[in-house]
């Protein structure tokens, strides 16, 4: 033993550094369950399902777009899962020609009702007649092979 150390200060020595290794051993294991949840594979399978999701944050009373593990506005990592209605406005677009091939489309911003905002195309309507101020409702597109689904949206027919 080292100078100034009995035995029972070697055992408390030992007792205490194994209990902080456990303690970064269950943090660790909470991490990595967190990481098989993570924002980006939750909001995935509620596209699957055919839904448009998005966090809210009851601290900042905000909605939180696109998902995350901590609230931009507040730090807190406290945020809960919420299905969109779908139903949206254009706040702003804009006709992208590639120079090569394919034909033109329009990139648009969406304000969801919901009160996020996400970058989308508007599709079954020509790219040039895609108007700021738009409603407009979401659907789901599935590209196919290994790609993801991903959110687009449609004119809102008028009642």
């Amino acid at each position: 033993m080292g100078p100034g150390l009995r035995r029972d200060d070697n055992r408390y020595i030992c007792s205490s550094l194994a209990a902080v290794l456990l303690t970064r051993q269950n943090e660790a294991t909470e991490a990595m369950e967190r990481m098989a949840e993570s924002p980006l594979a939750i909001y995935q399978a509620h596209l699957e399902k055919g839904e448009l999701a998005y966090q809210w944050s009851p601290e900042a009373q905000k909605a939180v777009f696109y998902p995350r593990v901590i609230c931009p506005f507040t730090g807190s990592e406290r945020l809960e899962w919420r299905v969109s209605t779908g139903l949206g406005t254009v706040y702003a677009t804009t006709v992208v020609h590639p120079a090569r091939e394919g034909a033109p489309y329009n990139v648009a911003l969406i304000d969801c009702d919901e009160g996020f905002r996400l970058m989308s195309r508007v599709e079954d309507i020509a790219p040039e007649a895609v108007e700021i101020g738009m409603r407009v409702k979401f659907r789901v597109h599935r590209p196919g092979g290994d790609d993801p689904p991903y959110p687009v949206f449609t004119p809102l027919e008028k009642a």
